[in-house]
């Protein structure tokens, strides 16, 4: 079992819980009640897809020779051998398959249209590093997540609650997306010269390590920035800010030079602000509703 949590890469979750709570909270005032199960089918849905992706990128990385044992990441399942290919595409298959039986259930009581949506992302969360042209190699990783674990995870978790898009869970689905892309963008910062060796060309890989560091700086200040936007609309939003709190160390780690190991704790301190800005922008949203 512990092997299988640490292939589910529990410090990224955060990416997968955060936009179901701020999405859920911009329907308060809109719709007429929330409607819980919805919104726990969507936040089922949402970590499931987080972890088949998180699955089929180990899957993927390994049969590729991306993910060697001299990484400096967590191990990974493939590439360090803890599981066989067959054993992890299984998984990938498991946590893709929660996510579309939830999700078609949740369709079929809101919007049959919502399937092509829970289409959509399955197969970005596939392509990602699988397929014969991942885009991930191509450094368009940022796109993936900031459309998929911003706009869309939280504009639908809004939706399915209120039966409308609003411009609210537009700009809140932005600033999620910003800080789901800051701790994209830690990752493969700390993997830049692995991922280069391997041909893996993300974004970071790209740009070189100094663009990269403001890159990570300003997708995780830009969220905040971002998301105290929404004061305009909801004033307690500005709780949102508190996660400068975590945000300021880890930028200030990451501006000073961490590299290597150190950015692990990176990671950790931005998912920690993903996940208290969140839950303050949901409060915020729910205060002022």
């Amino acid at each position: 079992m512990q092997r299988w949590i640490l292939g589910a890469r529990p410090r990224t979750l955060p990416a997968a819980v955060a936009p179901v709570l701020v999405g859920t909270s911009t329907a308060v005032g809109v719709a007429d009640g929330i409607i819980w199960w919805r919104a726990l089918a969507a936040l089922v849905v949402s970590l499931a897809l987080q972890v088949g992706v998180n699955f089929a990128n180990d899957l993927s990385d390994g049969l590729r020779g991306t993910d060697g044992l001299d990484r400096i990441g967590p191990r990974r399942l493939v590439g360090s051998g803890l599981a066989t290919a067959g054993e992890v595409r299984w998984a990938t298959f498991a946590a893709f398959s929660v996510a579309a039986v939830v999700g078609l259930v949740l369709s079929l009581a809101v919007a049959p249209w919502l399937l092509l949506v829970g289409v959509a992302a399955i197969a970005a969360g596939w392509l990602y590093t699988g397929g014969p042209n991942p885009y991930g190699y191509l450094g368009l990783g940022e796109v993936f997540v900031f459309v998929f674990f911003g706009l869309v995870a939280t504009v639908g978790s809004s939706y399915v609650q209120a039966g409308r898009i609003t411009g609210l869970a537009v700009v809140a689905g932005s600033a999620v997306g910003l800080l789901a892309c800051a701790l994209l963008a830690v990752n493969n910062l700390r993997d830049i010269t692995g991922d280069t060796a391997a041909g893996k060309r993300t974004l970071a890989a790209r740009i070189g390590d100094r663009r990269a560091r403001w890159l990570y700086v300003a997708f995780l200040d830009g969220g905040l920035v971002l998301g105290s936007l929404c004061a305009l609309s909801r004033p307690w939003c500005l709780l949102v800010l508190g996660g400068a709190l975590p945000a300021g160390a880890a930028v200030r780690a990451v501006l000073g030079g961490a590299a290597g190991p150190r950015l692990i704790g990176v990671l950790v301190l931005t998912g920690r602000t993903q996940l208290l800005a969140g839950s303050l922008l949901s409060l915020g949203l729910v205060l002022s509703g």
